[in-house]
């Protein structure tokens, strides 16, 4: 087993330097152990550390699966400038999230799979961080009827798996971002405010 690059005692000042003010500014009722681990799934992620958190707030963490646990996680690998190869050696958890969402990804992978090779048309996963689609295409390595990419920019990222055979084709375009006044709010909510007017309409699921 090769030595770790990071350790405890190495990586541990610099990160409760950086978080402690940080938790604490931001009001958060939270606590973390830092520990040096032995991945349950080595093949698809093997952190040196991993700093667990726990305390009242752990379940703001974890909402919408995780999303602020993991932007805090690379807020973090950024303020610390960890080289982008490096920021899987420091892993951030909080219950066995992270355990728990590679079973998700791997069954999810598998039921693309099957899709794709029953329909033969492609399977566009949502969006995800660059841990996860890594995770979609290691269960997916095996697959010879089939093949995965990832397609997009920046947050709008995902994994596409297409029969071996197919071409690949551009992605679904990301949601527009609201258009915002010089104020700062949303056109769409101000025009709501007027008077004599209602709620604008969506659109979605209107026949025309």
């Amino acid at each position: 087993m090769s030595a770790k690059k990071y350790t405890v005692s190495s990586t541990g000042p610099r990160l409760r330097e950086f978080l402690q003010p940080l938790l604490k500014r931001a009001g958060f009722e939270l606590d973390y152990d830092l520990v040096e681990t032995e991945s349950v799934h080595p093949e698809y992620e093997s952190p040196d550390v991993t700093l667990q958190f726990k305390g009242a707030d752990v379940d703001l963490l974890l909402a919408n699966r995780a999303e602020l646990l993991l932007a805090l996680e690379q807020v973090t690998m950024e303020a610390l400038r960890m080289p982008s190869e490096d920021h899987s050696r420091i892993s951030f958890d909080a219950n066995d999230y992270r355990m728990l969402r590679i079973e998700e990804l791997r069954l999810s992978a598998s039921a693309a799979a099957e899709k794709v090779k029953r329909t033969g048309s492609p399977f566009f996963f949502n969006p995800m961080n660059s841990r996860e689609r890594r995770v979609i295409h290691l269960a997916l390595r095996g697959e010879t009827e089939l093949r995965s990419e990832s397609a997009g920019f920046g947050g709008h990222r995902q994994v596409v798996v297409y029969p071996a055979g197919m071409a690949s084709v551009p992605p679904p375009p990301p949601p527009p971002a609201p258009r915002r006044d010089r104020d700062g709010d949303s056109r769409d909510r101000d025009r709501d405010r007027r008077p004599g007017r209602g709620p604008r309409p969506s659109g979605r699921g209107v026949r025309r």
